[in-house]
């Protein structure tokens, strides 16, 4: 978290103190992630930051009852003339919404403002799966080049674990010793956003990769330990798996895009396209609504018509 004096300048202490509370529910009962954590406690700072201009005082609890969509708009105008994009409005928004909602619960504001502000409209990206044969070549720990054998075994599992469970870095590195997929194992229980669990099937490759780095690893996880360990024997980091990642796909020639949670939108991509049925990858996504999911039958038209451009002879024009 930031500095709580950092809040002092731009809010009244009542405000402070429900500001820590709000981030003290989220982590705790909602169990957001502290990133999220960190940039929800950002976004409602900058808020404040504003109002304290805009009131010509820090803001507190009374203030806050009293504020119309009228000052929201106002908000989203200041941060915009600095050169803030949609999807940063939108998130800053969702959580200022968060911090006002809570408030209303315990009874101290009125949050009917500041739902009346539609988000900036955002253009919708498609995820950018990378092909199944560059995944497979992706996981291969050979195409490595790591000093250390075990550290490219397991980048390899991690990377395995990615593209055959559809994991996210953080469901990853938050197994254990004793929840690691190890020979045998069928399926895995993963706790992803938002506290929500799932049960994902594991294939035997991604039960090879793990026993591969088990066994060449110099460290032994504990059994309430992380599993991946890095090179001083603690919990491996993302940004580790990230530069690994990066090293790979500079050395097999693969676009920026190819990264770690492209292996995730590799996994649905490919399901889908196999024959997977929406509502199914949806559950093994973790996805809380079946709209998150729909957008890979788009990345798979996408697919289909950029396949038919370059091989259908109509297509092409002539020279």
């Amino acid at each position: 978290m930031s500095d709580p004096d950092s809040l002092l300048v731009s809010a009244k202490a009542d405000v402070n103190a429900a500001v820590g509370d709000w981030l003290d529910h989220l982590g705790s009962e909602r169990r957001l992630a502290d990133r999220t954590l960190v940039a929800y406690e950002r976004d409602v700072r900058q808020f404040l930051r504003f109002l304290t201009n805009h009131l010509a005082e820090p803001p507190g609890l009374d203030a806050l009852k009293e504020l119309r969509p009228a000052d929201f708009r106002g908000f989203l105008a200041s941060r915009r003339q600095t050169g803030a994009e949609s999807r940063t409005l939108a998130r800053g928004l969702a959580g200022i919404r968060s911090f006002l909602r809570y408030l209303e619960t315990l009874g101290q504001v009125n949050a009917a403002a500041s739902a009346a502000i539609r988000p900036p409209r955002q253009k919708r990206s498609l995820p950018k799966p990378v092909s199944a044969g560059d995944a497979m070549t992706l996981v291969d720990a050979d195409a490595a080049d790591d000093a250390e054998p075990w550290v490219a075994a397991r980048n390899a599992a991690v990377l395995t674990l990615l593209y055959g469970c559809g994991l996210r870095i953080s469901e990853a590195l938050s197994l254990t010793g004793r929840t690691a997929p190890r020979h045998g194992t069928r399926s895995l229980r993963v706790v992803g956003k938002g506290g929500r669990e799932r049960v994902v099937p594991v294939l035997p490759i991604v039960c090879d990769a793990v026993e591969d780095y088990l066994r060449l690893c110099p460290y032994v996880p504990q059994p309430e330990g992380p599993l991946f360990l890095g090179v001083r024997g603690g919990p491996l980091g993302p940004r580790i798996v990230q530069l690994a990642m990066a090293k790979l796909r500079r050395a097999l020639g693969l676009p920026e895009s190819a990264t770690p949670h492209a292996l995730r939108h590799s996994f649905a991509t490919h399901l889908l396209a196999g024959g997977g049925d929406l509502r199914t990858i949806q559950e093994l996504l973790g996805h809380a609504s079946l709209s998150t999911t729909q957008i890979y039958t788009e990345v798979d038209a996408a697919r289909l018509l950029d396949a038919y451009d370059r091989a259908h002879p109509r297509s092409r024009r002539p020279a």
